[in-house]
């Protein structure tokens, strides 16, 4: 595992100055946390960029890749509606084959949990991610933004059934498998797969026996601890998820246009007024006015709106962002967030309060410091 070399004091102290002045509870998560959480967020594909661990029983785990979800996870115990909570600390990522980046590095943060504002909370949070950034003495920033709920709301003004507009933008933080959606011909593969297709029409009990015999004869053990039950009732929502009707080729075109824009943000929400109107996308492209409000300390040539930007943690289900340095690359983000209202509820918590976050990797941020 390669380590983060040593980072200067004046450059932690300059950077995490936003966070200490931002306020909230110093927090500390689990260095090692359940594998399914994350495989569950965001699929299979992420495996190999995690270093897994054994833990007690069949259950595999995985060193931290980021603190989002542990931090959910205390906020969900503790019981309360609201709490803001800021943290330092390590995490680990597996390097892309051939590159030589560090795989433990620190990151720095701020996770809130809020009934605020939303436009206003979103802007507040990216407007902190860039002055962390902006900290460690970079002039080359940009910051890129994105919007998963703009892309529903898009969706929702073509008119599309509501089942395709859940199957789309569960799909839009995965290019294949939007790429898939978007195609002009059907996939030979079922909606949920096969064994979805055999799984759906059994009661959960008798499905969950039928997979059990399957893995017993194929002498298959479930992946991250996940038993048959659970594995069933995910098939089966996939399946019922992606059983809405095929896109038309005015619909995929519409789509494909939007997918297209890249801009400094006003620009971009004006491209976008021209392919599609409804109430649902009038009052998103109305909250993008008040974000932009909150983000005036940003120079306009360094802030990008791009429509087909996402991120691969699966819980951002509104606005997310990112500070890219131009000589470290589109793929080495200094600093990055947004917001997952959803992330409580899909973790099993009843809790209603929005949620927005945002980290900074000092290594990064410092102008002399390596990827």
């Amino acid at each position: 595992m390669r380590l983060e070399g040593a980072i200067p004091a004046e450059v932690l102290a300059a950077v995490r100055a936003p966070f200490t002045a931002a306020g909230g509870v110093e927090v500390q998560t689990p260095v090692a946390e359940p594998l399914s959480l994350y495989l569950d967020l965001a699929g299979e594909a992420l495996r190999e960029r995690l270093f897994l661990v054994q833990g007690p029983g069949r259950e595999e785990y995985c060193l931290r890749p980021d603190f989002t979800l542990g931090i959910a996870q205390a906020h969900i115990a503790d019981g309360t509606g609201a709490g803001r909570y800021a943290y330092a600390g390590p995490a680990f990522r597996v390097a892309p084959a051939g590159s030589n980046r560090t795989e433990q590095f620190l990151q720095i943060g701020l996770e809130a949990y809020e009934a605020a504002d939303g436009p206003a909370a979103d802007a507040a949070m990216a407007l902190l991610a860039w002055r962390a950034a902006s900290a460690g003495g970079r002039d080359d920033l940009t910051l890129v933004l994105g919007d998963v709920s703009l892309f529903g709301a898009f969706l929702e003004a073509l008119g599309l059934a509501e089942a395709s507009v859940g199957r789309l933008r569960t799909a839009f933080s995965r290019p294949s498998r939007l790429a898939r959606e978007l195609a002009d011909a059907p996939t030979a593969e079922p909606p949920g797969g096969r064994l979805a297709e055999l799984l759906v029409d059994l009661d959960e009990a008798r499905a969950g026996a039928v997979l059990e015999e399957i893995w017993s004869l194929a002498g298959i053990e479930p992946v991250g601890g996940r038993g048959a039950s659970e594995v069933v009732r995910r098939l089966t929502a996939r399946a019922a998820a992606g059983a809405g009707p095929r896109l038309s080729s005015r619909e995929r075109e519409a789509i494909a246009s939007y997918l297209t824009i890249a801009d400094e943000p006003r620009g971009a929400l004006a491209a976008i007024a021209k392919l599609a109107s409804g109430p649902a996308l009038d009052a998103a492209l109305s909250g993008w006015e008040r974000r932009m409000a909150g983000l005036s300390e940003v120079p306009t040539a360094r802030i990008r709106l791009a429509t087909n930007f996402h991120r691969s943690f699966g819980y951002y289900d509104g606005v997310f962002f990112e500070v890219r340095s131009d000589a470290l690359g589109e793929d080495q983000a200094v600093a990055a967030g947004g917001r997952y209202d959803g992330l409580p509820a899909r973790l099993g918590a009843p809790l209603a309060t929005g949620a927005v976050g945002c980290m900074v990797r000092p290594g990064r941020a410092w102008r002399e410091g390596e990827a």
